[in-house]
């Protein structure tokens, strides 16, 4: 949601998300989410209006590209063949469902593939997926220039998802070193404490925080346990 600034304290911002929460009502939406300035009460109280709650601030982290020497278990979508691609994305959707029920990104692999904005990494244990990351990199990406953004990235939960995580994001980090990327981007909600706490841990400092609100005013699958990254912008 965006307003030109010579226009802004004129209440269109109202107006604009009246017509916007109406098509979720429409798509019986179970869980919507934004990200929004987090020192701003004009922001957040714009979105309180509308059933949207401030619950965890989202830190939007990176650190420079330094690829380890073990490479784990990956494979790419962009390699995969038309019915290696169909089968995988099913196997996506089983891992975000569980994280949270209808969570899916088919559109997103979908549009990074088509449109040649980035790659999305598969992480593998034996014959099942472990973890998957939507990223995007180079020029006329929300990546920029010399950045690999991980638009969404995640563990299947469970035993072992904390090491998947992190293996998930060894195999970025050598997709980024390959492409000649120099740093890594990414978005974690800080409900996520674990995987908040596991990448500074690794290097990555935050460039920018803001706040998730959430409609309705639940967790989704921002909470301890759960293994995944992702901003809202």
């Amino acid at each position: 949601l965006t307003i030109r600034p010579d226009l802004w304290d004129r209440g269109i911002g109202r107006l604009l998300m009246e017509p916007i929460v109406d098509c979720f009502d429409r798509w019986q939406t179970t869980h919507s989410g934004l990200f929004t300035f987090a020192q701003s009460q004009k922001h957040v109280g714009l979105y309180q209006r509308f059933g949207f709650w401030p619950r965890f601030l989202t830190a939007v982290i990176s650190k420079p590209v330094e690829p380890g020497s073990s490479a784990p278990a990956t494979t790419h979508f962009s390699e995969l063949t038309a019915v290696e691609q169909d089968s995988t994305l099913a196997e996506c959707r089983s891992l975000t469902d569980e994280l949270f029920d209808g969570l899916d990104l088919t559109t997103e692999i979908r549009a990074v593939a088509d449109q040649g904005l980035g790659e999305t990494v598969l992480l593998w244990d034996d014959a099942s997926l472990a973890g998957v990351a939507v990223c995007h990199y180079g020029a006329g990406t929300e990546a920029g220039s010399g950045t690999c953004y991980i638009k969404f990235g995640a563990a299947r939960p469970g035993p072992g998802a904390e090491d998947a995580f992190f293996r998930l994001l060894d195999a970025v980090e050598i997709l980024s070193a390959t492409r000649g990327l120099a740093r890594l981007a990414a978005g974690v909600n800080t409900a996520r404490h674990e995987a908040y706490r596991g990448m500074l841990a690794r290097g990555f400092r935050t460039d920018i925080q803001g706040v998730a609100m959430h409609r309705p005013n639940s967790d989704g699958y921002s909470r301890p346990g759960i293994f995944a990254i992702d901003d809202w912008r």
